[in-house]
């Protein structure tokens, strides 16, 4: 049996987030730049470049970010 799913409520500020828009936001004291490459519930995937992830220590180009940690460009 599966349960209906609740729909939540989604903020002005995530709504008005767009594919390829640019971000800023804070990781390891480096301030990184990047492009949303996904939407999800409570964060984005961020593009990044390979030099910003080796600084802030990512494993690849792509990095998750929760809604509240960054700002648009």
């Amino acid at each position: 049996m599966a349960f209906p799913r609740r729909e939540k409520e989604v903020l002005p500020f995530v709504a008005a987030r767009k594919i390829d828009e640019k971000i800023s936001f804070v990781r390891n004291d480096h301030k990184v730049n990047g492009t949303i490459f996904k939407i999800l519930e409570n964060s984005v995937i961020v593009e990044i470049s390979g030099e910003d992830a080796e600084r802030i220590g990512a494993a690849s180009n792509l990095t998750v970010v929760s809604h509240k940690n960054y700002s648009v460009v």
